[in-house]
């Protein structure tokens, strides 16, 4: 807006913004208008963000709907199908930064060890480290698993508004074993769970029978980015020793991908209660309980 100083009166005229008359530059703009693929926004926060007409933006977004570019739900706008997969270098980025800590947890642990990012309503597998016992699970990279059936996949979720989990899914959810959760309710009680938990996940036999794993997710400035988690025998692994283990190298993770912010757990990463170093400080037990109720 422009400001006319007239004698003793100051009149402010608006300015309507240029509109690019490129196609291409008004597309780059509404997409670069989402600053994470977590990001959803209202067709007037879109507006606002690019600096273009309403009317305009609408009519993009549509086309950008119709070519999976973005997605649309009650909830508003997102990053779609093919806007992730040209997130090949953050992928890249992330699984770069997690290999050493992956390796370490392998070495400590023996359990084979996933490193995920949530694909639409999925677990896609970025990275997989384990032995012998690796062979008897499904799971390679590239692969893919109903998010809410993963430990790393729900570490992910509870971080989520629960409008956005209930766009993902609705009532739509694939039963991978007799456990696997098939119900939004069941879903977001098991995700509240995880919150008073700190951000630890657990699965017993929901994605593959007879095989457990704890995960927790690694998070930026805005939300979730990515889970680590460890997956082991059920008839044999302990998840209760594990656990701190995981959360731990899930926050080194987070914190060499974000070196300048400090992460702190809490409802959805908003309400600072307790940091991940003072959870693996001794409060372990506290928090596990939670997991026998």
């Amino acid at each position: 807006m422009d400001i006319i100083d007239s004698g003793n009166v100051a009149t402010v005229h608006s300015r309507t913004p240029d509109v690019p008359t490129s196609m291409v530059e008004r597309m780059t703009r509404i997409l670069d208008a989402f600053d994470g693929h977590q990001v959803r926004l209202s067709l007037e926060e879109v507006a606002y963000r690019a600096q273009l007409p309403r009317s305009t933006v609408y009519r993009i977004l549509h086309q950008l709907v119709c070519s999976d570019w973005v997605e649309h739900t009650s909830f508003g706008y997102a990053l779609g199908r093919r806007a992730a997969r040209l997130g090949g270098d953050e992928r890249g980025r992330i699984r770069a930064a997690s290999a050493p800590l992956l390796h370490e947890l392998h070495l400590r642990t023996g359990m084979v060890v996933h490193l995920t990012v949530l694909d639409g309503g999925d677990s896609l597998y970025l990275d997989k480290i384990g032995g012998s016992f690796a062979t008897r699970l499904p799971s390679r990279v590239g692969g893919r698993a109903p998010a809410y059936s993963t430990a790393g996949g729900k570490a992910i979720l509870a971080w989520l508004e629960p409008e956005v989990i209930d766009g993902l899914y609705g009532r739509s959810f694939q039963r991978r074993t007799d456990r696997t959760i098939t119900e939004p309710a069941a879903l977001h009680h098991e995700l509240n769970r995880i919150r008073l938990r700190c951000g630890l996940a657990f699965e017993r036999s929901e994605s593959v029978s007879g095989v457990v794993c704890v995960g927790a997710a690694v998070r930026g400035p805005e939300g979730p980015v990515a889970a680590v988690s460890l997956c082991g025998d059920a008839r044999s692994t302990q998840l209760d020793r594990v656990a701190p283990l995981v959360a731990g190298a899930a926050g080194e993770v987070s914190r060499t991908l974000f070196p300048d912010i400090r992460i702190r757990t809490g409802d959805r990463g908003k309400s600072p209660r307790r940091s991940e170093r003072d959870w693996l400080s001794g409060a372990a037990d506290r928090l596990l309980s939670a997991e026998a109720g």
